[in-house]
């Protein structure tokens, strides 16, 4: 008897701190059905207020206006209904190391399909590309890869991160070495290039354990997890986010700046992706994230009334 009413308290437990959002849901999400494109989840409501916010900053809009700043925003609170809005967000840009996300994309879907062997060196280097943003594991990994693979991955039907009909997207058509052939792509002649559309694309595919497969994004996620950098959006982030998961990848080059993040906490579900031409760059996307979030906070606040 005593044993039946402690298993009864501690169901009813396990229920509450469930339903109370306590408990942490895991990422990817397995999902039954196709998953929408990014396009089909444009919020109109989160686009007005997105443009009303970052326009209100002087600096930030005369960068829009030119067409040096690129922002894309993915509400995850509500992972049946998410929202998705940009500003330049089919412009495409150079993004130094931020397409290095697309290498590893490639990566497992060669592991995949048994076209690369799978190793401890190529596990490190993999890593070491991502959370370090190391160029030599990056070269090595292209020269694993090739970039006709990487072209092939990209354009393929199931992703489509990289598309002439929407402004182009994600691309990798350089080592990150000063020798080696250039493989550019076919918009812009871009070596290593990003729309913050097709970014928020992958980030979001990959919570739906839409990238390759359910196991191999989550083998992913895992990679991006706890970057060893701290600057950009992270800086921040740990500031006002401690508790977070991140999940993320950047880029720097000259006056190129870029950064992309995925936030996972019992309070923050969300993707923010920037990409800046600007020499005050790395300070805008620090600055970015707190207005950010207001958008997203007052999005939510407008559609539940």
């Amino acid at each position: 008897m005593h044993t039946t009413k402690h298993n009864i308290i501690s169901l009813v437990f396990f229920i509450f701190f469930t339903w109370s959002g306590t408990s942490q849901e895991k990422i990817p999400i397995e999902v039954s059905e196709e998953i929408k494109p990014i396009k089909e989840l444009y919020s109109q409501q989160l686009q007005h207020i997105l443009e009303a916010e970052i326009c209100s900053n002087p600096k930030w809009n005369s960068l829009v206006i030119k067409e040096k700043m690129s922002i894309g925003i993915v509400d995850l609170s509500e992972v049946e209904d998410v929202k998705y809005a940009g500003l330049n967000d089919d412009f495409m840009m150079y993004a130094a190391s931020l397409p290095k996300i697309a290498i590893l994309l490639t990566a497992m879907d060669a592991i995949e399909n048994k076209e690369l062997k799978d190793s401890e060196e190529v596990q490190k280097d993999l890593r070491l590309m991502i959370s370090k943003s190391n160029n030599q594991a990056s070269t090595r990994m292209i020269d694993r890869l090739g970039y006709e693979k990487i072209e092939r991955v990209l354009r393929g039907p199931k992703n489509k991160l990289y598309d002439e009909e929407v402004g182009g997207g994600l691309w990798v058509g350089k080592r990150y070495a000063s020798g080696g052939k250039r493989y550019p792509e076919p918009l812009k002649g871009l070596s290593h290039a990003a729309t913050t559309r097709q970014v928020c694309s992958f980030y979001y595919q990959l919570v739906m354990g839409n990238l390759v497969s359910t196991e191999r994004s989550r083998q992913m996620l895992e990679i991006m997890k706890n970057p060893a950098l701290h600057h950009k959006f992270v800086n921040t982030l740990d500031k006002i986010a401690p508790n977070a998961d991140l999940y993320r990848k950047s880029g720097s080059w000259k006056n190129y700046h870029s950064d992309s993040v995925l936030v996972w906490g019992p309070k923050r579900k969300y993707i923010i992706v920037a990409l800046i031409e600007d020499s005050y760059g790395e300070q805008i996307i620090r600055d970015l994230v707190i207005p950010l979030e207001k958008v997203l906070k007052k999005s939510r606040t407008v559609i539940s009334k």
